[in-house]
C-alpha cells in the first residue's frame, strides 16, 4: 500500500466520521450505534496514521517504505500520546 492509498483511506474514514456525527445530530442514528462505529473508525485511523508514519520514517532514513507493515490494534492503541 503506497502513501497515496493510505491517505485516501484516512480521508474516507474521516468523511465517514463526519457523516456519523451528522447522523447523530439529525437523530437518524442512535447513540450506541454511533459510539460503536466511531470506536471502530478511530482504531482504523490510528492504524493507518501509524502505517503512514512508519513509511515516512523508513524513507527518511534510507530504508524501503514498502517494508512498513500495519501494526496490531493493541500495539497502536497503547502508544503514549
Amino acid at each position: 500500500m503506497n502513501d497515496a492509498t493510505i491517505l485516501h483511506r484516512i480521508t474516507a474514514l474521516v468523511d465517514r466520521e463526519h457523516e456519523l456525527r451528522q447522523s447523530r445530530v439529525d437523530s437518524s442514528l442512535d447513540e450506541e450505534s454511533e459510539h460503536r462505529e466511531l470506536r471502530t473508525l478511530e482504531v482504523q485511523l490510528d492504524q493507518f496514521w501509524d502505517l503512514l508514519r512508519q513509511r515516512r520514517a523508513k524513507r527518511e532514513f534510507g530504508a524501503d517504505p514498502d517494508e512498513a507493515a500495519p501494526r496490531s490494534i493493541s500495539a497502536v492503541e497503547h502508544y503514549l500520546q
